[in-house]
């Protein structure tokens, strides 16, 4: 896999003035994988964890002593049944979410050997932007963002599910 930049260790360098710094920050390594059309997948979290449901990039906390992309290889062995071939970090963001404050410390994924299925009882599914599953983690919000951005799409990046009557 290619090589990370700052992010080898999973520790964020940037200050934070929201107040939140007096609660841990936990990395975590999370993958964007792209296939050539320009599809990525999503993953749906499994029942037994927070946030179930929702959608979100694979990926999962970084170990002590693992780099981002180890952690990222070991999570999409787990998650995914595959290997990262081509692999490299590309950006970070934190979130603060109730159970948990996360530095996400996302890489894009363009090559993977093995065949790919859903190991923790997770739905997966390939997408575009505006994304079609819902509800979205709002960790996600940010890369889908930086998706449109790169991709110079105008308009939404995710469908807002509709309140059944």
């Amino acid at each position: 896999m290619a090589a990370a930049s700052h992010a080898q260790t999973g520790v964020a360098a940037a200050a934070e003035s929201d107040g939140e710094t007096a609660r841990p920050l936990v990395p975590v390594a999370v993958g964007v994988l792209l296939r050539a059309d320009g599809c990525f997948l999503l993953a749906s979290r499994p029942a037994d964890k927070p946030y179930a449901g929702y959608w979100e990039f694979p990926g999962g906390k970084i170990e002590p002593g693992e780099t981002v992309l180890q952690a990222l290889e070991r999570e999409l062995q787990e998650e995914l049944d595959i290997h990262a071939l081509r692999a490299s970090f590309w950006r970070s963001c934190v979130v603060n979410y109730p159970h948990a404050r996360v530095e996400l410390l996302f890489c894009k994924v363009t090559d993977w050997q093995g065949q790919m299925r859903p190991c923790e009882g997770q739905d997966i599914a390939w997408q575009q932007l505006p994304v079609a599953v819902a509800p979205v983690l709002p960790g996600t919000f940010p890369v889908l963002q930086w998706l449109a951005q790169e991709r110079r799409h105008d308009g939404p990046t995710h469908l807002e599910p509709t309140p059944s009557t």
